[in-house]
């Protein structure tokens, strides 16, 4: 059975993720300190926040290094939204603040004036291997829940996993080994992301 974690930075969608693991069968532990990261098999980064604030709180908690340690070492890491994004070296929403920088690609705004921004509500995903473990049981273009005003482009291809359209094409999924981050918020997401943190889970 996993042994699940949720990174609490003092911001997030904490209540709603827990709610959404726990209606899997899971127990969630929360992560305030890197030590609370002993035992886990599983960690997730949840959702909501700006780019800076969130890195500031991460670095106030020490949750940076203990966070790119988890990675490196490929055990199963789901990033959301701003967990997604945290991912590049950096965004447009924060310039000088130097994200976890190991996924190549950059975090721009929509700029558009025929978009709403942000951009919220419920928006195809086009899964580039739908024969991934991580998409099992789910339908082909699955939808999911949407909320973000920044996006990532030039992501590198060999991680690429899904993009979805909004007033362009961008990158809302990346996959590498056991690692999984999405701009979009599975927990918000009903029997769609509910699947996805189970296959996640299943890891």
């Amino acid at each position: 059975m996993a042994e699940v974690g949720i990174v609490d930075y003092g911001g997030g969608n904490l209540r709603s993720l827990s709610r959404a693991v726990e209606s899997l069968g899971y127990t969630v532990n929360l992560v305030s300190k890197p030590s609370d990261m002993d035992g886990l098999t599983h960690l997730l980064f949840p959702g909501q926040g700006a780019y800076g604030d969130c890195l500031q709180k991460l670095q106030n908690r020490d949750l940076v290094e203990a966070s790119l340690k988890w990675i490196a070492e490929d055990k199963p890491f789901f990033g959301i939204c701003v967990g997604y994004q945290l991912l590049f070296a950096g965004s447009e929403e924060a310039p000088g603040k130097k994200g976890f920088d190991i996924v190549d690609g950059q975090i721009v705004k929509f700029e558009s004036d025929s978009l709403k921004v942000p951009h919220m509500g419920w928006n195809a995903l086009k899964v580039t291997d739908p024969s991934h473990a991580l998409w099992k049981g789910l339908p082909e273009d699955p939808y999911f829940y949407f909320v973000h005003s920044y996006y990532s482009v030039d992501v590198d291809e060999s991680v690429r996993a899904g993009s979805c359209e909004y007033g362009e094409n961008f990158t809302a999924c990346v996959i590498r080994g056991n690692l999984l981050a999405t701009q979009f918020h599975p927990e918000k997401s009903q029997e769609n992301g509910l699947l996805l943190l189970k296959n996640f889970l299943a890891l």
